[in-house]
């Protein structure tokens, strides 16, 4: 450019953001950084909360309410602020922590639509009717910002219909967002991108729903209810008319379609009445309407008996009673053909066959026997399969050219352990096939040219199978989404007890594992975290504890406690308490970083695994908690110790606090079992420190995982020194055990609730020895143990272990 130099840098940004190029390249860099949401209703506000749950704010707008006359901004915007009243209560909680819902605010579409149409990107999630939402369109194009993404949540509208009139710049800028329901807790987020779709808006979104919010993207192509609803529900209606076809009951289905199949433990009628019979009545009833050419139509007729469940209001668990309902006498379930509930039942022998079915572990071989079995069993779960795996065939190119965004949409959209292919590679590629073409099952051009040219499974070594271009293609597969088995070196672990396994994870970082049942906490995992912290300090930098399994860790191997209280073997029950204690401290002041990767349950001696390690990473879907009240005892692996120590460990030394009302904070935790439902309350109750880390996508929690504690390694790892606190003694314990009695008078706690409290409490006051006194940690470790031990010979708590152990849930005595 002539006279160049004339320019100072300022000018310059301007002069290059000017020309188009330069304004396009800066533009596809541009995060997201604030988002509007149209619509509060179900999905509207459950996008909101979980866009809030990202740390970002969002402008929430709903309509004014019908006849609403006033010019108070309060009364008009009464809907959305209604909505975000629900959202707060919402069970399961849609927000990770109540305090996000301060980055929601609210408004009305009236007033507020110019604040929306300015943002990063505004997401559409009114009524499902093509004239609203041409409409509102029409209304943002004239406000929008020259950056601002227009995306829709809709399933069932087309992107053409949608954008009749729009404007060039805007098609350019719209896209498809459609969420599951509810958006915190499922994982699919499925795009679909107009025929104008810029490529830099596709990547700014992908990478928005990718990295902030955590979603597994599926790319879908613009057909009706896209791919996970269209597989999902074409797959749930084949269900149920088998099910009357072959004279099988819901227990029955249910029994099949969960487990043994890979699917969740709620399968195919209880699923339904989460979701919503009229919901799911819509869904089918969309595609029934609109899929005139689908060879399968009819597959998605719904059954005179359940559009009579939806006109008696029978509509699931939101009305308490759907196929299944609560009465005084037990779980009843509903009878297809008369209408009305009955006893549970079903046939036993299918239960039983499914029960064991689902003890093993391995799900190939899980559905191998299963689709083997005898009789009814065998062939309804093979008649549900096929024509499962067969429709996902036949809509490959009209929904999705990959087998592997169906896949992972049945994955993360349905919670299936595998996809159709998938479980089409495990039940044999060849086997399969060869059966559907006997069973006389339509299979497209593709599919038969892959098994006339020898091709044996959709997923190899050289990638995916790709049936349009009969050629496997590489799989794109993000580092940071690596699993434990492909992370680990070598041909064995460097270390091995009864309780778990450590592994090199390269990087010169170790990575321990339990092996126990549900991962609970035995002699043998405490054996393998202690010989881990010797190994690791020998031959490593730094310790990863990554779980594999549901959950991280349920707590204390509950049956040896039981078993060693009933025998007196009061010797033994220390040593384990006391030698679990050694474990955690071991981790705490070891001289490598020891990060703990906690999700799902993360209980008692689990949450004190936890208060070992240096640093946490966490899934953002953990439940944690000290919980030992529950069954008659109190933290006994240093969770009381460490808990309050955590609390404390801010306060710099010399200064004068009153220490007082940290304890009674941690108090109320643990004796009332207070448990956090996202890793975020976590850090809220104190079980977490605020610096831990949070995982959004616990596919990638394991990477993000090694990464702290090789980047804690690699900076200079030391580590911490022991620390004494000055506790409230005998005052302390007097104080709380009056508010403890005060509960117990008042029918609130039992008094044995009591009993344990008071353990709690003498605890944490650093015991009865009179008065406020510095505390070691030596000192709270031995008062821990011996309420632990003392705890174990009531014969109350006794009665709860047991309870626990037999019924599966708390006794209140």
């Amino acid at each position: 450019l002539p006279n160049s130099e004339r320019y100072s840098v300022t000018e310059w940004i301007v002069l290059l953001t000017s020309y188009p190029l330069w304004g396009m390249v800066l533009a596809m860099k541009q995060p997201i950084r604030r988002v509007a949401v149209l619509g509060s209703g179900v999905m509207g506000g459950g996008i909101a909360a979980h866009v809030a749950n990202a740390g970002l704010p969002v402008l929430l707008l709903d309509i004014v309410p019908p006849g609403e006359k006033s010019e108070s901004k309060t009364a008009r915007n009464a809907i959305a602020a209604g909505s975000l009243k629900a959202l707060k209560k919402s069970k399961p909680a849609a927000f990770f922590s109540k305090a996000n819902a301060k980055l929601v605010e609210v408004g009305n579409l009236d007033d507020d639509l110019e604040r929306a149409a300015k943002c990063d990107l505004i997401i559409e999630a009114v009524i499902e009717r093509l004239d609203i939402k041409q409409s509102l369109f029409t209304k943002i194009e004239k406000l929008m910002g020259e950056n601002t993404i227009v995306a829709s949540n809709t399933s069932g509208l087309r992107i053409a219909n949608m954008l009749e009139g729009r404007s060039k710049s805007f098609c350019e800028r719209f896209l498809v967002m459609h969420f599951f329901n509810p958006p915190r807790y499922m994982k699919l987020l499925e795009l679909v991108a107009g025929e104008q779709t810029s490529e830099e808006v596709k990547t700014r979104v992908e990478d928005f729903g990718r990295e902030m919010l955590g979603k597994g993207i599926v790319w879908a192509k613009d057909s009706p209810n896209f791919i996970a609803n269209r597989i999902g529900v074409h797959s749930l209606m084949s269900v149920i008319h088998e099910m009357v076809k072959r004279g099988l009951a819901p227990e029955d289905v249910d029994a099949i379609t969960g487990i043994p199949m890979g699917h969740p433990k709620s399968a195919t009628f209880r699923t339904g009445d989460l979701v919503g019979i009229d919901t799911l009545a819509h869904v089918v009833n969309n595609c029934y309407e609109v899929l005139t050419e689908d060879e399968d139509r009819d597959v998605f007729k719904i059954p005179d008996y359940i559009l009579k469940m939806i006109e008696n209001k029978q509509l699931g668990n939101k009305t308490k009673g759907g196929f299944y309902k609560k009465s005084k006498a037990g779980i009843e379930t509903l009878d297809p053909k008369t209408g009305e509930y009955r006893a549970r039942g079903g046939n036993q022998d299918i239960r039983k066959a499914t029960k064991d079915l689902g003890k093993e572990g391995d799900l190939a071989t899980r559905l191998k026997d299963l689709i083997k079995k005898e009789g009814v069993l065998g062939e309804f779960a093979w008649a549900v399969l096929s024509k499962s795996m067969a429709y996902s065939a036949r809509r490959l190119g009209e929904i999705t050219d990959s087998v592997v965004a169906i896949d992972e949409g049945m994955r993360w959209g349905f919670n299936w352990e595998m996809g159709p292919f998938q479980t089409w590679d495990a039940l044999g590629f060849a086997e399969t096939f060869d059966r559907m073409k006997q069973d006389g099952i339509s299979l497209p051009d593709s599919i038969v040219k892959m098994r006339d040219s020898g091709v044996t499974s959709f997923y190899g070594d050289k990638g995916v199978y790709d049936p349009a271009t009969a050629k496997y293609v590489p799989q794109k597969f993000d580092p940071r989404e690596t699993k434990i088995e492909v992370m680990r070196r070598g041909d064995g672990p460097v270390l091995k007890t009864g309780g778990g396994e450590a592994w090199d994870l390269g990087d010169d970082v170790l990575g321990v594992t339990f092996r126990t049942k549900a991962n609970s906490i035995d002699p043998n995992v405490i054996e393998l975290l202690s010989k881990s912290v010797d190994k690791a300090e020998q031959d490593f930098k730094a310790i990863v504890i990554a779980n594999g399994g549901e959950h991280f860790c349920v707590g204390a191997n509950l049956f040896l406690v039981v078993m060693a209280a009933q025998q007196k073997n009061w010797d033994q029950i220390k040593s384990i308490v006391q030698t679990f204690q050694a474990a955690n401290q071991k981790l705490r002041y070891a001289q490598v970083p020891v990060v703990a990767a906690p999700y799902g349950m993360t209980l008692g001696g689990g949450l004190e695994v936890c208060f070992g390690a240096d640093a946490v990473q966490a899934a953002s879907e953990t439940y944690s908690g000290l919980v030992e009240v529950g069954v008659g005892l109190i933290p006994g692996g240093g969770g009381c110790m460490n808990m309050l120590w955590r609390a404390l460990e801010g306060i710099p030394q010399g200064v004068d606090l009153d220490i007082y009302t940290v304890v009674t904070q941690v108090f109320k935790n643990i004796a009332m079992a207070s448990v956090a439902t996202s890793a975020v309350e976590g850090k809220e109750f104190g079980y977490f420190r605020q610096t831990d880390g949070v995982s959004f996508d616990k596919s990638r929690q394991l990477w993000e995982a090694k990464a702290r504690a090789a980047s804690m390694a690699n900076a200079g790892y030391h580590p911490p020194l022991q620390r004494s606190y000055k506790l409230p003694g005998e005052s302390g314990i007097a104080t709380l055990q009056m508010m403890v009695n005060t509960l117990v008078a008042g029918g609130f706690a039992s008094e044995h609730d009591g009993v344990i409290a008071g353990h709690v409490a003498r605890v944490l006051c650093g015991g009865a020895g009179g008065a406020s006194r510095e505390v070691t940690e030596a000192e709270i470790l031995e008062l821990e143990c011996e309420a632990f031990v003392s705890l174990c010979g009531e014969k109350k708590s006794q009665e709860r272990m047991q309870h626990m152990l037999t019924k599966n849930k708390p006794l209140r005595n």
